[in-house]
C-alpha cells in the first residue's frame, strides 16, 4: 500500500535533480532564454517586478546588490565574498572602463579535440604522416577513445600497421593523456606510464587497474587486498592515486564531465558569467565574486494561480496540478543551481586567489575530482557548472571558467618565459633542466608537448626563426 508514493518520492527527485543538472550547465545567457520560455509556457509560473536577493530573498531597492550577503563575513578577513548578482547590466561591478579592458575579454574561444591534439603532435611527426594523424583522431568518441583499430587504418590507407600504431602511441601520449586508447583501461595504464616518468606511483596502482577496476568501482577494498596479497592500507594508498590523478574518459579533462556537441566549438565569450574585483578596489585585497542572475525580478509561483486551482473545472483539473508542480519545481531547481555555483565560487576564489590576483604563472593545478570531494557532490556537478562559462577578472580580462583547472598552464607559462629569454636555442632536455630548477619536473617528452600547445618551435627551428609558429 506505500509502493505509490514511494515511486512518486523517487520521481520527483529525480525530476529536480535533472532540471537542476541542466540549469547548472546554462550560461548567464542561456538561463535567461530558459526563463522565459518557462514564463510563456507556464501560466503557473510568474515573474513579479520587485529586486529580491536571489540569495537570501531581502528586498532591494532599484538596481543594488545585496547589502547582507555582499557583506564582508569577518573584520580583516581574506575570506571571498560570493553572492549572486541580480543584475541586467553585466559590467556595472567592473572597475575597468570600457576603453581600458583588454583586447582579449571576447576571443575566448573553445578548440575541438582532435584539433587540439594535432596541434600538439604536428611537430613530432613526420608531415607526410600528419594527414593520417588527423584521420585518426576523427575517430575518437565523446570520451577520448579510439573507435577505430590500427589494422582498419592501415587497410584502408594501405599501409603498414606499425607506421599507423607509432602515431596512435603519439597521440596517446598527448593532453590529455590517454587520449586515443582502444578502451578504458589502457588509457588508465597510459597514463600510469606517464605518471611514474616525474613522481611517485603506489606500487599496486597497475595491478589493480589490470586485474581489479570492477572491485575497485565498488569500493571493495577487502577483496583487492585479498586478491593481490597485500594489505588494505596498500589498497586505500593506491585507490586514492587513481581516483586523483586518473581518468578513465580522457576527453573529460579537455571538456569536463557534460559533452556540449551541439555547440560551436568556437564559442566566444562577450559576457561573463560570474564578475570578480577587489573589495573596494584595492589591489590584491579580498575578492567579490558576483554571480549573474539574469532576470530582473522575482520569480515565484503564482498565488492566484495556486488559489483558483479550488475553483477550476474538474476536467481541467490535472493540467492545472501539473503547470504548478512544474513551476513549484523549477523555481526550487533554480534557487539549487545558484547555492551550487555559490559554494564552487566561494572555493574557486580562495584556491586560485593567486591567480586571479597574479596571472597565470600562480595558477594552482586543481582537479573537477578534487573540487568534487571537498564539496561533497559528484564530479559531474562540478563540470556542469564550469561548462561553457566566462569569468571577468579584475584587470577586465574575460577568460573561460575552465581556465582555473588547466593543470599545467603555470609549466607552460614558466616554459614561455624560459624560452624568451633564451640567448641560445634550449633543446628541450635543457629546458626540461631549467624547469627542474624552478620546481617542476616534467619529462622531455612532456617539455615538447607543452611547446607545441604553445605554438613554440623546436630548438632547430628556433634558431633560424625565431619566436611562435
Amino acid at each position: 500500500m506505500f509502493q505509490k508514493p514511494q515511486t512518486q518520492t523517487r520521481h520527483l527527485t529525480t525530476a529536480h535533480l535533472a532540471q537542476t543538472m541542466t540549469l547548472l550547465s546554462l550560461t548567464a545567457e542561456e538561463l535567461s532564454e530558459k526563463i522565459a520560455s518557462e514564463l510563456s509556457s507556464n501560466p503557473a509560473l510568474e515573474l513579479v517586478e520587485e529586486h529580491r536577493c536571489p540569495s537570501c530573498n531581502r528586498l532591494l531597492h532599484n538596481q543594488e546588490i545585496c547589502p547582507i550577503c555582499s557583506r564582508q563575513k569577518l573584520a580583516e578577513s581574506d575570506e571571498p565574498i560570493v553572492f549572486i548578482s541580480p543584475r541586467e547590466d553585466f559590467f556595472t561591478g567592473s572597475s575597468i572602463p570600457e576603453d581600458d579592458r583588454p583586447d582579449d575579454n571576447i576571443s575566448a574561444v573553445n578548440e575541438d579535440l582532435p584539433t587540439y591534439v594535432l596541434r600538439q603532435i604536428a611537430s613530432e611527426i613526420p608531415a607526410q604522416d600528419r594527414a593520417l594523424a588527423a584521420y585518426i583522431l576523427t575517430h575518437l568518441d565523446e570520451d577520448g577513445l579510439l573507435t577505430i583499430t590500427a589494422i582498419e587504418v592501415a587497410q584502408y590507407h594501405h599501409i603498414l600497421v606499425a607506421r599507423v600504431q607509432a602515431i596512435i602511441e603519439i597521440i596517446k601520449h598527448s593532453e590529455p593523456v590517454g587520449v586515443g586508447s582502444s578502451n578504458s583501461k589502457e588509457a588508465l595504464l597510459v597514463q600510469l606510464d606517464v605518471l611514474e616518468e616525474t613522481s611517485i606511483v603506489p606500487p599496486i596502482s597497475r595491478q589493480i587497474v589490470t586485474e581489479c577496476m570492477p572491485l575497485l568501482s565498488r569500493h571493495q577494498y577487502s577483496s583487492i587486498a585479498h586478491q593481490l596479497h597485500v594489505n588494505i592500507k596498500a589498497v586505500e594508498e593506491a585507490a586514492d592515486f587513481i581516483g586523483a590523478n586518473l581518468n578513465p574518459f580522457p576527453a573529460r579533462s579537455h571538456w569536463g564531465d557534460t559533452r556540449e556537441s551541439t555547440r560551436p566549438s568556437d564559442r566566444s565569450y562577450h559576457r561573463p558569467d560570474i564578475i570578480i574585483n577587489h573589495l573596494n578596489n584595492e589591489d590584491h585585497g579580498p575578492l567579490v565574486v558576483e554571480i549573474i542572475m539574469p532576470i530582473s525580478g522575482t520569480l515565484r509561483v503564482d498565488p492566484v494561480f495556486r488559489s483558483a486551482l479550488k475553483e477550476v473545472e474538474s476536467n481541467k483539473v490535472d493540467e492545472w496540478k501539473s503547470d504548478l508542480e512544474r513551476a513549484s519545481l523549477f523555481v526550487k531547481c533554480l534557487q539549487q543551481r545558484n547555492h551550487t555555483m555559490e559554494r564552487l565560487l566561494v572555493r574557486i576564489a580562495s584556491l586560485q586567489k593567486e591567480f586571479i590576483d597574479y596571472g597565470e604563472g600562480s595558477i594552482k593545478p586543481i582537479t573537477r575530482a578534487l573540487l568534487a570531494k571537498e564539496l561533497d557532490v559528484h564530479e559531474s556537478t562540478i563540470s556542469r557548472a564550469v561548462s561553457n562559462k566566462a569569468i571577468q577578472l579584475p584587470n577586465g580580462r574575460i577568460v573561460p571558467f575552465s581556465k582555473f583547472f588547466d593543470r599545467s598552464l603555470h609549466i607552460r607559462t614558466a616554459l614561455q618565459a624560459i624560452i624568451a629569454n633564451e640567448k641560445n636555442s634550449l633543446s628541450d632536455t635543457e629546458l626540461a633542466e631549467l624547469l627542474k630548477l624552478q620546481g617542476y619536473i616534467v619529462a622531455r617528452r612532456t617539455v615538447a608537448k607543452y611547446r607545441a600547445m604553445e605554438g613554440i618551435l623546436p630548438a632547430h627551428l628556433r634558431q633560424k626563426h625565431p619566436g611562435k609558429l
